[in-house]
């Protein structure tokens, strides 16, 4: 079952779907609560059901590029990363989005925690800095920042810049080199424009050369479409889902404390 409708509705429309032992992909974000949250996972943990949410760039092949950089041990020990999803919007949505004290990076901040917990796990600490550039009551522009023992991330979401999706990005630094993508995706070209990562490396690995190089990894199949395709291997039981249980509620959790929503809880 795929669970898309008002933020408000979305987990209790999910608990409904969970109760009736549906597997789940369900749209972003989880709640302005943890708990609800919470008794969904926990629901669908039980009942060995699929629950998939709908972060949109699990399947981007530049993103997945970055993870292989990593899991290779290209780029050395994680240090540094730095994530950006940003757009602009008008008066119409402004008014939409003021009803969610969590502003931008409540609605959008999702999408980079998830990248973000994939590659160095649960936060020690997550320090949240919201912004107004105007006086309409919405958080238009937010800054989090994820403290690691031997890393930090920051995220940044925003509402007022200037062409933003062209701008979003993802940079991540190790101590042997740097993968950098930007833009993250082509709106509405998925399948006409290439994404691209630029790579820097201070050794050679066995596939690329010290030094810098622009990789071509190929379009995307769609912002979705190969997310959905995974789900269904995953309910088919031909593979396990890359993305446990106990990730989404990290996820979740460093959410809400980024959005302003919470305190963070260190030894949760």
């Amino acid at each position: 079952m795929a669970v898309e409708t008002n933020m408000p509705q979305l987990a209790p429309t999910a608990l409904r779907c969970m109760e009736r032992g549906l597997h789940i992909h369900l749209d972003k974000p989880g709640g302005e609560a943890m708990e609800p949250f919470r008794r969904l996972v926990y629901g669908c943990r039980e009942r060995s059901l699929a629950l998939q949410m709908g972060y949109m760039y699990r399947t981007n092949p530049a993103i997945g590029f970055c993870f292989r950089a990593i899991r290779e041990g290209w780029l050395g020990e994680v240090f540094q990363v730095d994530a950006v999803m940003s757009r602009y919007d008008g008066d119409a949505y402004r008014e939409f989005l003021a009803g969610y004290p969590g502003g931008a990076m409540y609605n959008f901040g999702s999408h980079l925690i998830d990248l973000v917990v994939a590659m160095l796990g649960r936060p020690g600490n997550v320090v949240a800095f919201q912004r107004a550039t105007r006086d309409d009551g919405l958080h238009d522009n937010g800054l989090a920042v994820l403290e690691y023992p031997r890393a930090t991330a920051t995220i940044r979401s925003a509402i007022v810049e200037a062409d933003g999706m062209m701008h979003r990005r993802l940079v991540v630094c190790g101590t042997k080199g740097t993968a950098e993508v930007c833009p993250l995706e082509y709106p509405g070209r998925y399948r006409e424009e290439p994404l691209h990562v630029r790579l820097t490396l201070r050794e050679d690995t066995p596939e690329y050369p010290a030094g810098t190089q622009i990789v071509d990894v190929g379009v995307m199949n769609g912002r979705y479409d190969d997310q959905l395709i995974e789900l269904a291997r995953i309910i088919r039981g031909e593979i396990e889902d890359p993305y446990s249980y106990e990730h989404d509620l990290n996820v979740h959790e460093a959410l809400l404390a980024a959005a302003g929503y919470t305190e963070w809880e260190q030894s949760a």
